[in-house]
């Protein structure tokens, strides 16, 4: 599948969706017993399938960012909104408040 870039209207008109998928698979993870690696495995790996089919890039638990053609628009949960943003090379420690 080509790279998707993603203007800021189109990666915010997508985040209620990843914020449902990020939700039920957070509440899945939490309703878990110690014991289930292996279910927890699964579940993560259910919620990274599903925000990668909306071409965006997962770069870690609960934490996905929207390419921009320059950098990236960022998200982790719960964040309320799209409110960070960084470049290609500086990562989630460069992450920068959108204006």
């Amino acid at each position: 599948m080509p790279k998707k870039i993603f203007s800021y209207e189109e990666a915010a008109a997508l985040l209620p969706d990843v914020q449902r998928l990020t939700g039920e698979a957070v509440e899945r993870v939490d309703s878990l017993s110690e014991a289930a690696v292996d279910e927890y495995q699964n579940v993560v790996e259910e919620w990274a399938a599903g925000v990668m089919s909306l071409g965006i890039e997962v770069k870690g638990l609960w934490l996905i960012d929207f390419d921009n053609g320059s950098g990236y628009y960022c998200w982790r949960w719960p964040e309320p909104s799209l409110q960070f943003f960084h470049g290609y090379d500086e990562g989630f420690g460069g992450r920068v408040m959108l204006q």
